[in-house]
């Protein structure tokens, strides 16, 4: 008998596969599906859930906004348009979509218009909401009535009044969300879905899922010591037994201080006898040198690790055509690298560039998790009996360090600071803070799309509300802008330069002693198991006329799921005693705090 479940259409937006995750953890099986379709695919659906996107509704199809089987809309079960879904259900009922010049980007306050309605049922009249959007629903479609508003968002949710199909500009898949589970729970509820999902049977469906995907063959899993790979390599070993998987842990030379021999230990206390230890680093070093684009140097990483794997297997007279390859990529990975039909490509993962591609379309990769998010992982290590210190570790993404050393030709111009400037410095008058524009990129997501763009950094009172209050304001207000650092050292922001720089030893070796640091001082404190991951960040700026300089970001962030993030809230004198002790390093310059949120910025600057 085929299972009931609800269904979500995926419109490229950077949280669809959330939504789906979000729902099943309320017990409730859920499938993703192409916007367009055929109406065939939702025999069995008891709802329909469209998600948010980067495209625009009113642009023609294939030139902004995705192709969509308008006919879906017609089918007579519960339908919940979120983001994009929202605008898009408004602009086929006649109402205006349109671009007032700003948008939404984090944290807003959403007020309920009357109860708000089924969807609302159980939520106060304001609560904290996620926003991510630059186009803006001005008023209902005929049918419709509003069930809340925002400061900046006259319809941020919508019901129709005689069917069961509701909207919401607002993200309620994220945690950020005060009740969004609740929200999600009440559509759950109006679809009448049965909730009969578990952790435990997606363990059996994946376990049965990789048996019959790998077949005869064996598998090479690459590990790179974090939560993923090691999940991936348990489960891989389970369903195929230890003697037909192999784990590979290749020494990229951009690990964390003496992590690659802590990262071999720990797998032999773990008891697998079947990883190998591999030394690259003059193969990574070789395949970045002299590159400053991000998308480049995540693509030579990548592909570096496709060389080293075959090397491996010529050193062991291993028949690649018997060996899979196995990696622990999860959904984030894929929709960030533009794995989906209409999802913009945020940044390129090194399990997403073009080598692993082509072995994929060959058939011969296994992936395990790559329906999962990160919580979803460490649920999923817990079911297996991992221990805890591995499964609650903090993510290490595969390329390491390489992608935290920022690079530059030392001839970069940044014009978009010209026309940005003026407009920071009146967003600030009257606020206790100072701002200027540094003069290096940085990624961004803004509404669904990629953004590449230069960071403010304020100098004024060390307040973490008043920091975040000024930075959102910043990012809202202006779309050239996709990131925010308060400035801890020195007193003074020093004139700073793009220098002639590259991802070298040298830098890799300053940036693990900055981050050694960092590390440290939040282990002695007792706050690593706080944060979600600590980042710090070297940039390649210096004094003009100076032979040296580097600047270093600290990046710890708040998170669940990777695909939103909010900066943590460090004690000050922590973070002042640390960027203290960061200054001494050679050449250090500037101490930088980011005190951005994802969305707009990422977790990483590259």
């Amino acid at each position: 008998m085929e299972r009931a479940f609800i269904a979500v259409l995926d419109f490229g937006g950077q949280y669809a596969h959330l939504i789906a995750k979000r729902i099943r953890h309320l017990g409730v099986y859920t499938r993703v599906f192409s916007p367009q379709s055929p109406l065939s695919d939702f025999t069995g659906a008891c709802g329909i859930v469209l998600s948010g996107g980067p495209g625009d509704v009113f642009a023609q199809e294939g030139r902004g906004a995705p192709p969509f089987n308008s006919a879906i809309l017609d089918l007579n079960i519960p339908i919940l348009g979120l983001c994009y879904g929202h605008q898009l259900i408004a602009y086929r009922g006649g109402s205006t979509v349109a671009d007032l010049g700003r948008g939404e980007f984090g944290l807003t306050r959403l007020r309920l218009e009357g109860d708000g309605g089924r969807m609302f049922a159980g939520v106060p009249p304001e609560s904290q909401v996620w926003m991510s959007h630059g186009n803006t629903v001005t008023a209902p479609p005929e049918g419709f009535r509003v069930t809340a508003t925002t400061t900046l968002c006259p319809v941020a949710a919508m019901e129709h009044r005689h069917k069961p199909i509701f909207t919401l500009q607002f993200h309620p898949e994220v945690t950020d969300t005060a009740y969004g589970t609740q929200v999600l729970d009440n559509f759950a509820a109006i679809t009448g879905a049965p909730r009969e999902w578990t952790m435990a049977q997606f363990l059996e469906e994946a376990v049965a899922h990789t048996v019959a995907h790998v077949a005869g063959r064996k598998v090479l899993l690459f590990l790179s010591g974090g939560v993923d790979s090691t999940v991936a390599f348990a489960l891989l070993s389970r369903a195929l037994g230890e003697d037909r998987v192999m784990g590979l842990f290749i020494d990229n030379g951009f690990m964390r201080l003496r992590e690659g021999e802590d990262i071999m230990a720990r797998y032999q206390r773990l008891g697998f006898k079947n990883v190998r230890g591999f030394q690259a680093e003059k193969q990574f070093l070789v395949a970045v040198a002299g590159l400053t684009d991000p998308q480049a140097k995540r693509h030579a990483v990548g592909e570096t690790f496709i060389r080293v794997r075959d090397e491996f297997l010529a050193e062991l007279s291993l028949n690649p055509e018997e060996w899979m390859l196995g990696q622990g990529t999860l959904y984030p990975d894929i929709i960030e690298s533009g794995g989906s039909a209409h999802a913009q490509v945020i940044k390129s993962h090194h399990n997403r560039v073009q080598g692993i591609q082509d072995l994929i379309a060959a058939g011969q990769v296994v992936e395990p998790l790559k329906d999962l998010y990160k919580d979803e992982v460490r649920r999923l290590g817990e079911e297996m009996g991992l221990p805890k210190e591995l499964v609650w570790r903090h993510p290490f993404p595969g390329p390491g360090l390489s992608i935290n050393v920022l690079c530059a030709q030392g001839d970069e111009t940044f014009p978009e600071n010209e026309e940005a400037l003026p407009h920071l410095n009146m967003l600030l008058e009257g606020s206790p803070y100072q701002g200027v524009l540094l003069p290096v990129r940085s990624v961004g997501v803004q509404g669904d799309n990629r953004t590449y763009t230069p960071p403010a950094v304020l100098t004024g009172p060390a307040d973490w509300v008043a920091l975040e209050q000024t930075a959102t304001h910043i990012t809202n207000d202006i779309r050239r802008v996709n990131r925010v650092v308060y400035l801890l050292a020195p007193q003074a922001l020093p004139p700073l330069v793009p220098r002639k720089v590259f991802c070298t030893k040298d830098r890799l070796d300053l940036l693990r002693q900055a981050d050694h640091m960092a590390t440290k001082a939040l282990q002695d404190n007792g706050l690593m198991g706080e944060i979600f991951q600590l980042l710090v960040i070297l940039l390649p700026l210096g004094q003009p006329g100076g032979n040296g300089g580097e600047c270093v970001v600290l990046r710890p962030v708040v998170s669940e799921d990777v695909m939103t993030a909010r900066f943590a809230r460090l004690p000050w004198p922590l973070v002042h005693r640390l960027a203290g002790e960061i200054m001494t390093l050679p050449g250090v310059q500037a101490v930088f705090y980011d005190v951005s949120h994802k969305p707009p910025a990422t977790f990483g600057w590259e």
